[in-house]
């Protein structure tokens, strides 16, 4: 991580004053703040600063925008950096995600940042995010992965793409303010080992008729949503358990 007094000066992001990067080029105030990082035009941006490969273009968007992140964007390992995860793809290991350094700085997120063009996110990769509360997961992605957000204590809203096929175990496990799961408008074929384990606020689900395949545990300590009669062990022929959670689901839409 680069320190505050970054080098480089005026002169040097005056390069991108007046040119297409430049939206407040014309006197325009600069549009930007929490709503315009959601949107497809950031990542673009995002996309055309990673080309272009120098810590000035980070200095000129921290300028325009929002402060983002104090590193040159061809390093990116999907580190959180101050509020905010601008997130790459990359899966964390498991002995990364487990760092001191990782947790301390994990528990300052409150907002993710996909890159454009990104098809999974990636593993164990806002794992411990304790103050993330909304998630927009973007158009293109395909997998949520292995814990990707476990443990994310005040996460209660997500929003899925179309484009979703898989979610990966214990993705969402012990997102205890989680209330609704709606995935009835995405493509999603299988739901993963524990992906909804002891979400103890989960009230609603919807789900599309894609699934095919629901692995062991995934709403284990759903007391709010799931019966303990659905609840089931590893001696169910995994066939059966996806029948029955899937009917039970389905039976309460």
């Amino acid at each position: 991580m680069y320190p505050n007094n970054l080098e480089g000066g005026d002169g040097e992001e005056e390069a991108f004053e007046g040119s297409e990067f430049d939206s407040a080029a014309d006197g325009t105030p600069a549009v930007g703040g929490d709503d315009f990082m959601h949107t497809d035009d950031f990542r673009r941006l995002f996309v055309d600063f990673v080309m272009v490969d120098t810590l000035v273009t980070m200095r000129w968007l921290d300028r325009k925008w929002h402060k983002v992140v104090e590193k040159k964007l061809t390093d990116f390992e999907d580190e959180p950096f101050s509020e905010i995860i601008v997130h790459g793809g990359n899966d964390i290991i498991l002995d990364e995600s487990d760092t001191d350094v990782r947790r301390v700085g994990v528990k300052l997120v409150t907002k993710v940042v996909f890159l454009l063009n990104i098809t999974k996110v990636g593993d164990r990769v806002c794992r411990y995010a304790n103050n993330l509360v909304v998630v927009d997961i973007p158009e293109g992605i395909t997998i949520i992965g292995l814990c990707s957000f476990f443990k994310c204590h005040s996460l209660k809203s997500i929003k899925f793409p179309k484009s979703l096929t898989s979610i990966g175990n214990y993705s969402f496990s012990t997102c205890s303010s989680l209330e609704e799961v709606d995935l009835l408008h995405t493509n999603v074929q299988e739901l993963g080992e524990g992906a909804f384990f002891n979400c103890t606020s989960l009230r609603a689900t919807k789900i599309p008729d894609s699934l095919q395949y629901v692995g062991h545990y995934v709403f284990f300590g759903c007391s709010e949503l799931v019966p303990s009669t659905i609840d089931v062990d590893d001696k169910i022929n995994e066939e059966d358990e996806t029948f029955k959670v899937v009917t039970y689901l389905r039976s309460i839409q």
